[in-house]
């Protein structure tokens, strides 16, 4: 990808986690204890864990295109981008998909969903960092 396509997809794609992140926010202020009140207290544990995994997502996408950020606007070099604590991490967490624990809303789940997505896609491009 060149240069300037590369900027301008990572734009939109931060455009694209910005909007997520409020999004997911909107979401999860708005009554999810009330949401799930007459569920089981496992099944409330699975979609507060989905939640946090939820934001952990983000959160991870969101360093990362930060980061990125910083170097095609020359504020940090591409090699410290590419140390490992500058990285994409959370793998384990963000990278799992987890059944959609019982009760979970449609929002809920188009919110993991989209959020998985993005993380994957984020991933590929992380891993790219690799082979230059």
């Amino acid at each position: 990808m060149s240069g300037s396509r590369m900027v301008t997809y990572l734009d939109s794609t931060y455009q694209e986690t910005l909007s997520l992140i409020k999004e997911a926010r909107d979401y999860i202020a708005s009554g999810t204890r009330a949401r799930h009140a007459w569920l089981a207290p496992e099944a409330r544990l699975q979609i507060c864990c989905e939640s946090m995994r939820l934001t952990a997502r983000l959160t991870q996408v969101m360093a990362w295109l930060m980061m990125q950020r910083a170097v095609q606007s020359g504020e940090v070099p591409v090699e410290e981008a590419a140390k490992p604590e500058n990285r994409l991490s959370g793998q384990v967490v963000c990278g799992h998909v987890q059944s959609t624990p019982e009760g979970t809303d449609q929002k809920m789940q188009d919110l993991l969903g989209r959020s998985h997505a993005l993380y994957v896609r984020i991933a590929r491009l992380d891993s790219q960092l690799d082979r230059t």
